[in-house]
């Protein structure tokens, strides 16, 4: 089977704005009292009500971590789980929250790191950026920080956090080898990776995964189990573990993806990867 981790291709600016527009809109929508949605089934007709998917979004979070949160960041949620249940976070830790929307997984990280640690939400839409920093005052978050890029050119230096969480985003992006080996880069010697997103049946064309819906609702985008873990082995990372949670669509699962950073790289330090 063809391995698409290795497939940008000539529309990939194209998919990377329509993600663009359809998140800031998202944004927008959350900003002007609405709830955004994600997934196969969302309604995203201007001016309509989100058809709500429960396969994506707030309703995978704990009745405790909502509430801990101010109201527009728990609507802002788009992912297909709770990285808090995934990446086993502790006091003094630095994590870096891939495509981090409007702050959910930013700020209930800031609060299990504690005041300590740091968390990052690195975002490319200037409108979910916008909605992050309110949800940050809001929540009287210090530990934060907010960066806008994007996940395959992440603007920190080599060796600068201990986990990268995400959540229903790797999928969007049109070249996974390069998001990867950013994750890789930004780690520290043992870091490890904590993320959801969703993953398809190893059977499953590209083409049958676009049947089963566009990119933009965290479909067409996905990888197989065995391409995404050849992917992060690729990189560098170790110990990988992809288990399904929930199907999301035909032959698509949420899935944890959890992998290691090694302490060495080739006989170096892993820091000089």
């Amino acid at each position: 089977m063809t391995d698409t981790t290795d497939q940008p291709t000539d529309q990939s600016p194209d998919l990377r704005e329509s993600v663009r527009r359809s998140y800031a809109a998202a944004a927008v929508q959350v900003t002007e009292g609405g709830t955004a949605c994600c997934g196969s089934d969302c309604n995203t007709t201007a001016g309509a009500a989100p058809d709500i998917d429960e396969n994506f979004g707030a309703t995978l979070y704990t009745h405790a971590d909502r509430d801990a949160l101010p109201a527009e960041a728990v609507a802002a949620s788009l992912g297909c789980g709770n990285p808090m249940a995934v990446a086993d976070l502790r006091d003094g830790e630095r994590v870096l929250d891939l495509g981090s929307g409007g702050g959910i997984d930013v700020l209930l990280s800031a609060r299990r790191v504690g005041p300590t640690g740091k968390a990052y939400g690195l975002d490319m839409t200037d409108e979910m950026l916008a909605l992050a920093l309110a949800n940050q005052k809001k929540a009287g978050a210090t530990n934060v920080e907010f960066l806008k890029g994007t996940i395959e050119a992440i603007p920190l230096p080599a060796a600068t956090v201990d986990v990268v969480i995400s959540n229903c985003v790797i999928n969007l992006s049109t070249d996974k080898p390069a998001v990867f080996a950013e994750a890789f880069r930004v780690l520290a010697p043992g870091g490890r990776v904590g993320v959801l997103d969703v993953v398809a049946d190893d059977t499953l064309t590209p083409e049958q995964r676009a049947e089963r819906g566009d990119y933009v609702g965290c479909i067409a985008g996905a990888l197989s189990f065995a391409e995404y873990r050849r992917g992060l082995e690729a990189a560098g990372f170790t110990g990988v573990e992809i288990t399904p949670t929930h199907a999301v669509a035909d032959g698509l699962h949420s899935a944890v993806v959890r992998a290691t950073k090694p302490t060495t790289t080739a006989g170096a330090p892993a820091s000089d990867a």
